[in-house]
């Protein structure tokens, strides 16, 4: 599987000022990769070079295996999607004639347009205006239209921040679905388990650089105590080492049937970003 996006040594600055230093990674096709960070982290900006819309300090970068000018040429934009908090949609035109506008402009057809709108779950309020729409219905049609044209690459900078739980499940089987056909997605998020459930691999930067790199499993595994905790049925709970002579009293409790629950005290995703940078993800 090659990388549809590698980043070498990439790093920007603003008034003297670096909000990237060295920022180094590769993403492969096909994958969905989780790039996680606290505000003012870099996130957005990285977006933004990424696709064009801001040009670096220094470094180099590939995306569809060309240099950065390769994505300002119309061929290029046909090939991505972009969803960020500027929405660029048409206010005083409807959900419908909005997407149907962008169909004009990707040579998509127009049924498409029902089709997006149901993963959304927008079918029903596609004659209304934008400008009459909440935030998160907003962010909704503005997610249908990256999804439109099935982009080869989807850049998505937090997706379901506006969006309740229901509407958030419906977005993830989208994406899912979306991926399973091809899509590759670059998704940031503040939400750790979003990234935990949607991502194959998960880069955290913090203060301009990538501070750990990994699948969500590895880096379990990496930061995991050598640990596991008992619930009993008493109520009680006991703290077990994994070495021999705990084996031996969790051996007991299975034998008395004394057992309710294990856990293996993983730590979360966001568990993991506290310990490296010592900030919370917000």
């Amino acid at each position: 599987m090659g990388n549809i996006i590698e980043v070498k040594k990439l790093a920007k600055t603003f008034d003297n000022e670096a909000a990237l230093t060295e920022v180094s990674f590769e993403v492969k096709k096909g994958e969905i990769f989780g790039f996680l960070g606290p505000s003012g982290s870099g996130k957005t900006t990285t977006i933004k070079i990424l696709t064009g819309q801001m040009n670096y300090t220094s470094g180099s970068l590939k995306v569809f295996d060309h240099d950065i000018t390769y994505l300002q040429q119309s061929e290029a934009r046909k090939k991505f999607g972009v969803l960020t908090d500027n929405s660029g949609l048409y206010e005083k035109l409807s959900i419908e004639d909005n997407l149907l506008f962008y169909c004009e402009l990707y040579n998509v057809p127009r049924l498409r347009v029902d089709e997006v709108l149901t993963v959304v779950q927008l079918e029903k309020e596609k004659k209304k205006r934008v400008d009459k729409l909440s935030k998160g219905m907003r962010q909704r049609v503005t997610l249908a239209r990256a999804l439109l044209h099935k982009p080869a690459l989807l850049f998505l900078d937090e997706p379901t921040s506006a969006l309740d739980p229901v509407n958030t499940q419906s977005i993830y089987k989208g994406l899912r679905a979306l991926n399973e056909q091809g899509t590759t997605i670059f998704l940031t998020t503040h939400d750790m388990h979003e990234a935990d459930i949607l991502c194959d691999r998960i880069a955290f930067l913090h203060q301009g650089e990538i501070k750990l790199l990994g699948t969500p499993a590895a880096l379990k595994r990496q930061f995991a105590k050598d640990e596991i905790k008992v619930e009993l049925k008493d109520g009680h709970s006991v703290t077990l080492q994994k070495g021999k002579e705990d084996a031996d009293r969790l051996y007991e409790y299975m034998l008395k049937e004394e057992i309710m629950t294990i856990h293996s005290n993983e730590p979360s995703i966001g568990d993991i970003f506290v310990h490296v940078t010592g900030r919370q993800l917000l």
